[in-house]
């Protein structure tokens, strides 16, 4: 880390001009990231321009390069596709139509350029700028510019955001597009479910991804399909019958529909590829299932990008900026990549030439290594689908001793099912006794514990709610009858999934152990809240969920005002005394201003507020989204915000309320935390496996565990997966107001404001550094990884 903190407000545009294209396939998010560069642009000084058309409207120049205005990118956030349009363009490709794009920019100044697009875009945009100064020198020498425009504009700087929907570039965790295409996928197959189980059908769906298994993988995992196919992963020769007898044990199970998804590059270990229609008529000729084909196609591109995609575009948009500021003339092009949760910088041509290096895996049917140069995303993906997809035959599975419990606790969250229904399976796969809680604590004092199997499971993932049922009661009053219920049903080690209310249920559980020895068993919670505000995790299952309602709710509210105009909306967000919903879903709404409890503000703040909101009804966005926390405050209600807006706008604005509530906690889980929930969860189940083997004692023919280190928080934190004892996080816990001391994305609301046009403060120390790829991981992550594994 720098020593000196260093701050964006330091860093000036003043004279530079950036140009923003979008180029190659259109996907969900381009829109926000154009919306970051050009406000983030101007907001520094800087002049930006929109390149219509990519790189055709570079080449062609004219009306297709005009300057982008504050007011220009409003209502852009929401938007599918991309407003500045796209295209294929051979031109470009060509020296003479380089040669014209370069004349065209230096006309108008512009030598940073911020590229959204594919790898192909991006390979493109570097080769251009190599190519820069031999195309100046040509420009002077044909007599269409002076040495001294040559002088002026020497370098072209570069950075890029890789927008695609297929998630085939080295190096990211996520491509913009990726998310929002998945929920699309996620929509269909829902759909599709309800009637195939009417009919007891068999559905065959070829989703989008080009050379790449991703979006195939990750819905797969979602929707819990029966069979998916993909490029990464051929299968071998006979896998045909193989399918069909895993097809027709789901029917025997009482499963009434089966899903097969296809992606569309899927090929055999003989390089033949898989098409729908062959699964489908060999499911016909084999089974005699009714079964139907459904082709995705372009509906994957569609529609309003997810908040998660917003987010980061937005994130991504800000940080280009930055780095084209910071670039000096032998910074090498750089890409825009996401891990966990954090934006990086990596070298543009070492993510291509990775990129490229899976391709050439793949060819040389070196499949491993392609999976591996994925990325540890992809691997992650591939390895949970392998666990909780094929049910080993009984002699197969290991014969295990011992008992698991899994409960939920707290309130309902979405995702909390795909979770449970993974570590149920995870379980039986290693050969455990799997338990089934109801009601939290309090159905375990009563004794409301049943033995669950592999296929009572099924279908669970696409489930909002708790299914098992869940309760806030703590276990304090019950410590006997929980104690005697795990004796009663000799439960080895407890998976609780939840909130808060989960992770102080655990230390109190803890504290118990001196007095009840049955509790001396491996206990692992595994974090579950709309609400994000559990110490130790930087995510927990539900939020994304929670944040995709907020955005859709705001989009609806934001439309209802584009007829009535001068209107402010003032919309009350769940989330206790934690702002992570507020601010989040500021950002991905295109909110003026979010209160939330982590920043105190006063009377004066909502004045400024007020006044901001006058000034912006004067331009030509004649609407105002303002998002409070529900316990922000306890005298500045969300009434009292709406009475006061309501008087100092009198004549300018008028005002509306909104207070979101428990539309907030159901709903189908959205794609990212069914697949979080599945492998948060799966990954929990394995570390009690290590753990009950630590623990038994041969002698007594028990586990008894009395370690710190047995009672874990299972969180994300920054790029990993990490497990924490309980005890040690009791120090970052504010427990009075239910949150961590600190939360990584308070350093997102500066980025909120910035895009809301408010003058602020912005740390941007963590950013800068460039990174380099170290056989797809960062080098620092190799480190993170080594430790992790010496521990």
């Amino acid at each position: 880390m720098p020593d000196s903190k260093k701050f964006f407000e330091n860093l000036s545009g003043a004279g530079k001009s950036i140009g923003v294209l979008t180029s190659g396939g259109d996907a969900q998010g381009m829109n926000a990231a154009v919306r970051a560069v050009v406000r983030m642009g101007i907001y520094v000084g800087a002049k930006v321009y929109f390149i219509h058309e990519g790189y055709q409207g570079m080449v062609d120049g004219g009306d297709n390069i005009k300057e982008a205005t504050w007011e220009s990118v409003s209502s852009m956030l929401q938007l599918g596709g991309t407003v500045i349009g796209s295209a294929r363009c051979k031109e470009f490709r060509t020296h003479d139509g380089r040669l014209r794009a370069a004349l065209n920019l230096v006309q108008l100044g512009i030598t940073n350029l911020c590229v959204i697009g594919g790898d192909g875009s991006l390979t493109g945009a570097n080769l251009f700028r190599e190519e820069w100064s031999g195309l100046l020198e040509e420009l002077v020498q044909s007599g269409q510019i002076d040495e001294q425009a040559v002088e002026t504009h020497s370098v072209l700087h570069i950075v890029g955001m890789v927008g695609s929907i297929d998630n085939d570039f080295c190096g990211t965790d996520m491509t913009i597009g990726t998310d929002s295409a998945l929920h699309r996928i996620i929509e269909v197959v829902d759909a599709i479910m309800t009637t195939a189980q009417s009919h007891q059908r068999t559905f065959v769906l070829e989703v989008m991804g080009r050379h790449c298994g991703y979006l195939a993988l990750v819905s797969a995992l979602a929707c819990g399909a029966d069979w998916v196919l993909i490029p990464e992963m051929p299968p071998e020769d006979g896998w045909e019958e193989q399918m069909c007898q895993k097809l027709s044990e789901n029917r025997a199970d009482k499963k009434r529909l089966n899903i097969i998804i296809v992606a569309e590059g899927a090929l055999d270990s003989h390089n033949r590829s898989i098409t729908t229609d062959y699964v489908k008529d060999l499911v016909v000729r084999c089974l005699g299932f009714d079964t139907r084909v459904t082709i995705l196609g372009h509906v994957q591109r569609g529609g309003t990008p997810s908040a998660f995609d917003r987010i980061l575009a937005s994130r991504m948009g800000v940080e280009a900026v930055l780095a084209l500021l910071e670039a000096s003339p032998d910074t090498p092009a750089c890409v825009l990549s996401l891990r966990g949760n954090q934006a990086i910088r990596l070298p543009l041509m070492e993510c291509v030439q990775m990129t490229q290096e899976v391709q050439k895996a793949m060819d040389e049917k070196n499949f491993e290594e392609a999976v591996k140069l994925r990325g540890r995303s992809f691997e992650n993906n591939l390895n949970t689908y392998k666990l909780l997809s094929y049910r080993k035959p009984d002699s197969e599975v290991p014969k295990s001793p011992y008992n698991v419990a899994v409960l939920n606790v707290g309130a309902p969250a979405a995702g909390m099912n795909a979770a449970v229904r993974s570590a149920v399976r995870v379980g039986i796969t290693e050969g455990h006794t799997m338990f089934a809680v109801h009601d939290g604590f309090e159905g375990f004092s009563k004794g409301q514990i049943t033995e669950i199997k592999w296929g009572d499971v099924g279908g669970w993932t696409g489930q909002g709610g708790s299914l098992l049922g869940t309760k806030r009661t703590l276990p304090a009053k019950y410590l006997n009858k929980i104690a005697e219920q795990i004796r009663i049903h000799n439960i080895g080690a407890l998976l609780v999934i939840g909130g808060f209310e989960a992770y102080l249920g655990l230390l109190e559980l803890l504290a118990a152990r001196s007095k009840h020895p049955e509790l001396c068993v491996p206990m692992v919670m595994v974090p579950s809240t709309v609400s994000n505000n559990i110490p130790g995790s930087d995510l927990s299952i539900g939020a994304d969920t929670a944040l995709n309602a907020i955005t859709n709710t705001c989009d609806r509210i934001k439309q209802s005002a584009s007829g009535t105009k001068r209107r402010v909306f003032i919309i009350e967000t769940m989330g206790g005394y934690c702002g992570y919903l507020a601010t989040v879903g500021a950002l991905a709404a295109g909110a003026d201003a979010a209160y939330i409890y982590e920043e105190p503000f006063s009377i004066r703040d909502l004045q400024t507020n007020v006044e901001h909101l006058t000034e912006k009804m004067k331009t030509s966005i004649q609407r105002g989204l303002v998002l409070r926390n529900e316990n922000s405050n306890e005298n500045f209600t969300t009434d009292f915000i709406y009475q006061l807006y309501s008087e100092e706008g009198k004549g300018v604005f008028d005002c509306r309320k909104n207070v979101l509530g428990h539309m907030q906690q159901g709903g189908a889980p959205s794609p990212f935390d069914r697949n979080f929930g599945t492998k948060i969860a799966a990954k929990a189940m394995q570390w009690i496996s290590k753990k009950l083997k630590e623990f038994y004692i041969e002698e007594e023919g028990r586990v008894f565990a009395n370690t710190e280190d047995s009672a874990c928080l299972l969180g994300m934190r920054r790029r990993a997966l990490v497990f924490q004892p309980v005890t040690q996080l009791k120090e970052e816990t504010d427990f009075e107001h239910r949150i961590p001391k600190e939360q990584w994305w308070l350093k997102l609301r500066p980025l909120m404001k910035i895009l809301a046009k408010y003058k602020t403060s912005y740390d941007v120390s963590d950013s800068g550094q460039l990174e380099h790829v170290a056989g797809l991981r960062t080098r620092d992550e190799n480190d993170i990884e080594k430790e992790c594994e010496e521990e």
